[in-house]
């Protein structure tokens, strides 16, 4: 909003009306260094394998590795990944203000049609000279993922893009199941699910097992795709993705399904389920 060659009135000027220190317009971010991405790439990977690591010990397994690391800076490093432990801790924090966690909606619920529930969720995706954040909205009956996107920032924005998206092409669900992060409690998330008369869902704190099928799918778009390239742009990121999503949505069979992909099981609706699998009820 600050025109810096505004005829009538100065940066200063703007910036007073503005409300905003003349500094954070003169500010230019700095990205991570090298060394700082090359640790995210490490604790990325590793937390994919071990969930409940919390700062303690991932530093320990990053210092194990050989990398000289306080629990500080690995305290940030996750923190700007997005990266939370399973593990059950006592509920000392409050929401902020103007939102609120919902109820867990699933538990006891048998799941047996396309539409019933939808979740979403958010991971890190790492570059080769930075990274990005992907949010996905999956089909809960069909694992079919029915929308996406990339951002370089946490706001609630693009989850928000996603979720429009989803609804435009098929249809508003009963259910949107999300965990209790603040882009999933922002107003400009929840608005246009009260508004299509969709019931709101969050996990537990710490239950990212109330979440596990788009965990599971996140651990199969990192092994089967973004571990295997280092992308240097944004618009590289996408295509490659874009590929992935439509293997993973038309052709890539999937064991609950039958050996079907996922989109064959949303369009026709009916799902094989075998003795030993609980992928429909709820615990």
């Amino acid at each position: 909003m600050v025109e810096k060659g505004h005829p009538r009135l100065s940066v200063a000027a703007q910036c007073r009306l503005l409300s905003i220190p003349r500094s954070t317009f003169y500010h230019r971010p700095v990205g991570e260094t090298a060394e700082n991405l090359a640790l995210m790439q490490v604790i990325d990977r590793q937390f994919m394998e071990t969930p409940f690591f919390g700062v303690r010990q991932m530093t320990w397994h990053l210092r194990n590795e050989g990398h000289a690391v306080k629990p500080k800076r690995v305290r940030r490093l996750m923190r700007l990944m997005g990266l939370m432990p399973i593990y059950r801790k006592p509920n000392t924090s409050r929401p902020t203000k103007g939102s609120r966690p919902f109820s867990y909606l699933l538990r006891g619920l048998t799941i047996d049609r396309p539409n019933q529930v939808w979740c979403a969720d958010i991971t890190y995706l790492p570059m080769r000279k930075g990274f990005l954040y992907l949010v996905a909205i999956m089909d809960w009956y069909s694992r079919r993922v029915l929308s996406w996107r990339l951002s370089n920032t946490l706001e609630a924005e693009f989850c928000a893009d996603a979720l429009d998206e989803a609804i435009a092409r098929f249809g508003p669900p009963e259910i949107m199941n999300t965990d209790q992060g603040s882009q999933f409690t922002a107003f400009a998330w929840t608005d246009p699910l009260r508004k299509a008369g969709i019931r709101i869902s969050m996990d537990g704190k710490g239950r990212f097992l109330d979440n596990i099928f788009i965990e599971r799918l996140w651990r199969s778009l990192k092994y089967e795709c973004v571990y295997l390239h280092a992308w240097e742009t944004g618009s590289q990121a996408r295509a490659r993705l874009s590929d992935w999503f439509d293997f993973y949505n038309h052709r890539r069979p999937h064991a609950a399904l039958d050996g079907r992909p996922p989109d064959m099981a949303y369009r026709t609706g009916k799902t094989i389920m075998q003795p030993d699998q609980e992928t429909r009820r709820v615990a």
